[in-house]
C-alpha cells in the first residue's frame, strides 16, 4: 500500500500514466488500477519510474480486461517494449494475480 504523500511526490508520473491511458482509450477503472499499482511499486530511483509506470499500466489493462500490446503501452509511455516486458509480471503477481501463460 502507499501513502497519500506518495501520490503527491509522484504527481508527474501519475499525470503521465493518465495521459498514456487517454491515448490508449482505457476506462477510468483501469486508470485507477494503473495508478494504484504504480504507487504501490514506485521505485526509489528516478530513472526506473518510467519503466515501472509503463509496466503498471500494462498490468492494469490486463486486470481490467482492456488488453493492449506491450508495444502500444511502451509507445504511449515513451519507453521500450522490453521495459514493459520485464516489469509487468512481478507487478501483477504482487497484486495477487497469476500472470497468463500465453
Amino acid at each position: 500500500m502507499y501513502r497519500a504523500s506518495d501520490r503527491v511526490e509522484n504527481d508527474e508520473w501519475v499525470e503521465r500514466l493518465e495521459a498514456a491511458a487517454d491515448e490508449l482509450g482505457l476506462d477510468e477503472e483501469t486508470r485507477s488500477t494503473a495508478v494504484d499499482l504504480f504507487l504501490t511499486h514506485v521505485p526509489e530511483a528516478e530513472r526506473s519510474k518510467p519503466a515501472t509506470a509503463a509496466a503498471s499500466l500494462y498490468a492494469a489493462a490486463l486486470i481490467g480486461g482492456e488488453e493492449r500490446s506491450q508495444s502500444a503501452v511502451a509507445d504511449a509511455m515513451g519507453v521500450t517494449r522490453l521495459s514493459v516486458q520485464q516489469g509487468w509480471k512481478p507487478i501483477l503477481e504482487s497484486a495477487g494475480f497469476r500472470p497468463p501463460t500465453w
